[in-house]
């Protein structure tokens, strides 16, 4: 008999349509080999779950509730093997400020922030003088747990305070200095280096639309134009920061090399698999198939995580 494959996909975060299109991709790959199906996790998922019985849930939610240890709590709890990082390497990674110690700790270079808690909208000129005085501009601003480039804005002194209205329903704001540079991605396959690839947004940064739309014509650079031993250096960090966050399965870190230095921004737990991803466009190159990729993924998966 097939094994049985439970893809979880959609859920509430702004990232739905994104996880969507995971799914859609996960499941054309592997329905000849598996029986399988998509479920969005509404209310009552955990029944259908039960009366499905999967062997393993594959785990294609991106954002809040997808990759921040809600839902694979509940998959611990339920005792089924899953996909992608645990509870604690999620919970960590998902949210920018606890996972930003966690580098510095490691001595991993990120950029210099400040975060900004619910009071914020109380005194925009003080938050302006903290920020100018503390960071200087320009400054990269964004939500303190969601993925995607959802909700991030470039600011300079002239649209820092009109960026920063737009996100007035966070409860935390991350607000870092903007690093000018290349942008770096490096993925991790279980506990190796996949490979790394360099990004050229024709936007002003890889933004969502840089990553999802085929408009935006982001060029995608492999291999990469680095010496061998800052490719190895990168890597290094990339799979230093998997291992210290606990990270498990694939995991994306995303970087700017700037100043002849690496300064690592997030550590992915989820990285999207659709037709326009970058861990599957870096295991391409390196050999591995987009079947083989998913199935390794598929065979990784366990409860403990």
């Amino acid at each position: 008999m097939k094994k049985k494959i439970l893809i979880l996909a959609g859920g509430y975060s702004k990232e739905r349509e994104i996880s969507i299109q995971t799914a859609k991709a996960v499941f054309k790959q592997i329905k000849n080999n598996y029986e399988c199906r998509i479920l969005d996790p509404k209310n009552g998922f955990i029944k259908e779950i039960r009366r499905f019985k999967p062997n393993v849930i594959f785990n294609a939610l991106h954002g809040r509730y997808g990759e921040d240890g809600y839902i694979q709590l509940i998959l611990e709890n339920e005792k089924i093997k899953y996909t992608h990082s645990g509870v604690k390497a999620s919970s960590i990674c998902i949210n920018k400020l606890v996972s930003k110690k966690i580098f510095k700790k490691n001595k991993i270079l990120t950029p210099k922030y400040l975060i900004l808690k619910e009071n914020f909208r109380q005194n925009y000129n003080k938050i302006f003088n903290k920020v100018s005085n503390n960071l200087n501009f320009p400054v990269v601003i964004k939500p303190i747990n969601e993925g995607s480039s959802v909700g991030v804005y470039i600011c300079n002194k002239d649209n820092f305070l009109q960026n920063l209205k737009k996100l007035n329903n966070e409860k935390e704001i991350l607000v870092e200095k903007y690093m000018p540079g290349r942008e770096i991605q490096v993925a991790i396959m279980g506990n190796k280096k996949l490979g790394t690839i360099e990004l050229i947004p024709k936007r002003k940064f890889y933004d969502y639309k840089a990553k999802y739309d085929k408009k935006a014509k982001t060029k995608h650079i492999l291999p990469v134009d680095l010496s061998e031993n800052k490719l190895k250096e990168v890597e290094n960090i990339a799979l230093k920061a998997h291992k210290i966050t606990g990270c498990r399965g694939i995991t994306r870190s995303d970087f700017r090399f700037s100043n002849n230095k690496f300064y690592l921004l997030e550590v992915n737990t989820q990285p999207g698999l659709t037709e326009l991803s970058l861990v599957p466009e870096i295991a391409k190159f390196k050999g591995i198939s987009f079947f083989s990729l998913i199935n390794w993924i598929i065979h990784d998966a366990s409860i403990n995580r």
